[in-house]
């Protein structure tokens, strides 16, 4: 009898140890998920920016973070899945440039917070250029080969373009290229002080790196946009930690400015490192 009670202790005591054990290791792993991260992110210059900056800042607490390159109507269709593969976006411009996109699937989203007040586009030239409005386009057409150069077809700021190509009716083709194919082809022109109009906004780099001046747009085709942070539902809930930095994130135009030439000039990865170890207090105040 003495044996079977024994027998019985260590029998109950075995099981407790496997419950606990087991306990354990489920809330290591739902601790594991909470500190893993996907950020979705576009080809654009604030965009990889700010995402790699969220990377590299959050990877310093033990994060786990990985980065998705992807257009942004794919973005936006991607965090509205109920079991979507990505977390956040931190390049959402609303209420307008990115409106259609927010209405088919903003009921589906989170907004957490924004980033930066003020972001315009519109159509830009290099200074020296003697026009100053849209509306004076047509008549200098051919010393613009009758090309506005834009960026991919997915941007808010293309389809914005070609509204402005109907309103003001103009005879120029919208070439879709890519952003840092649209700074190339900013960069030669100014080399050679030939006549250029291009698809551009702010905040971006290539203010800082040349001097250009936005074509006034009198029929307002172009608006003034918040660049703000997207996330999936459940994000917060999942993972707060990871929440309430993102809700934090806030950068002025010359901090951004900022972050964008160290990434331009560095890399992503580096140039990311560089301004967080620079505004380490500035950037761990969002966690």
């Amino acid at each position: 009898m003495k044996k079977m009670i024994n027998l019985k202790k260590i029998s109950g005591l075995l099981l407790a140890a496997a419950m606990v054990f087991g306990l354990g290791s489920c809330n290591s792993q739902k601790g594991n998920d909470a500190l893993k991260v996907t950020i979705l992110y576009p080809n654009w210059s604030e965009g990889i920016a700010m995402s790699h900056l969220a990377k590299v800042a959050l990877e310093a607490d033990s994060f786990e973070v990985e980065l998705i390159n992807l257009e942004p109507g794919l973005i936006f269709g991607e965090l509205s899945k109920e079991n979507s593969k990505g977390d956040v976006f931190l390049d959402a411009w609303l209420p307008h440039t990115h409106a259609p996109y927010w209405e088919d699937y903003g009921d589906d989203l989170v907004m957490m917070g924004k980033i930066f007040e003020g972001g315009t586009t519109g159509l830009v030239v290099p200074s020296y250029v003697a026009i100053n409005s849209i509306e004076e386009l047509n008549a200098h057409k051919e010393q613009f080969d009758g090309e506005i150069i834009g960026i991919g077809s997915g941007a808010g700021i293309h389809a914005a373009t070609l509204r402005a190509i109907d309103e003001y009716e103009l005879d120029f083709e919208q070439i879709t290229s890519s952003g840092p194919a649209m700074v190339a082809s900013i960069q030669r022109a100014v080399r050679d002080e030939s006549w250029i109009v291009a698809t551009g906004w702010k905040p971006h780099y290539k203010w800082a790196n040349f001097d250009l001046k936005y074509l006034e747009d009198p029929k307002g085709v172009y608006p003034t946009d918040y660049i703000g942070v997207v996330s999936r539902k459940g994000f917060e809930e999942d993972k707060p930690e990871a929440a309430r930095f993102f809700k934090n994130f806030k950068l002025s135009e010359e901090q951004l400015y900022a972050l964008m030439d160290a990434v331009d000039k560095n890399g992503e990865e580096a140039g990311a490192k560089a301004w967080y170890k620079a505004n380490k207090a500035l950037v761990d105040g969002w966690k």
